[in-house]
């Protein structure tokens, strides 16, 4: 080719498309648990339905079923989304301030709207419903899971003593909780939560 003759243009790529597949996925995703505890605050007793959920998130039926075998998993993964959100699980290194800081935001996020309302229908009805009942039961055993991680981590950098009883110490705090949410005898603010992590840290220390 001579210098003369025009070079042909190179080709440009296309541009490049923007991939919105998962933003569209994780967001039905959302919607699909905002809406199963929105319905559950309102049911008043009524069976929510996967019917229900689909519409109330504006999604098919089978989008639900693509990633829940059943409507107790959805409720539970919405009550256990809902918990991971909103509950702080620091490791500061300070064993009291990571207990304040779990059983405050714990507190605060129990007494949302719409939690508040899903959990004190989810109570009322697992009395007479088993599978409600098995519900509670799994989202009550992940809560306390993450709290005896972060009481453990404090035993471990001897924080507690080594014969700390962990059970007993997540008993008391989630004892407390569900006492006081239930019956509404008492405030569950953070001058409660400081006061609580503070008197049972004491306590387990043997008083030191």
């Amino acid at each position: 080719m001579s210098a003369a003759e025009p070079q042909a243009a190179e080709p440009q790529p296309s541009p490049t498309r923007p991939h919105t597949g998962r933003r569209r996925n994780e967001a039905a995703h959302q919607a699909i648990l905002d809406a199963t505890l929105q319905l559950l605050a309102e049911s008043d007793g009524t069976p929510v339905t996967i019917d229900a959920i689909a519409r109330t998130a504006g999604v098919g039926k089978q989008t639900v079923y693509r990633w829940w075998p059943s409507k107790g998993a959805v409720l539970l993964d919405a009550l256990s989304d809902r918990a991971a959100q909103h509950v702080a699980a620091p490791d500061t290194g300070v064993l009291r301030e990571d207990l304040r800081a779990f059983v405050a935001t714990t507190f605060d996020a129990a007494q949302q709207d719409t939690t508040a309302s899903a959990l004190r229908t989810l109570v009322r009805e697992a009395a007479r419903d088993p599978h409600l009942a098995e519900l509670m039961r799994s989202y009550t055993a992940t809560r306390r899971d993450a709290l005896r991680e972060l009481l453990d981590r404090g035993r471990e950098r001897g924080q507690l003593p080594p014969d700390a009883d962990l059970e007993l110490l997540v008993d008391q705090i989630y004892g407390l909780f569900w006492y006081r949410f239930i019956l509404g005898h008492g405030p569950l603010d953070h001058t409660v939560a400081d006061h609580l992590a503070t008197t049972l840290l004491h306590g387990a220390a043997g008083g030191r």
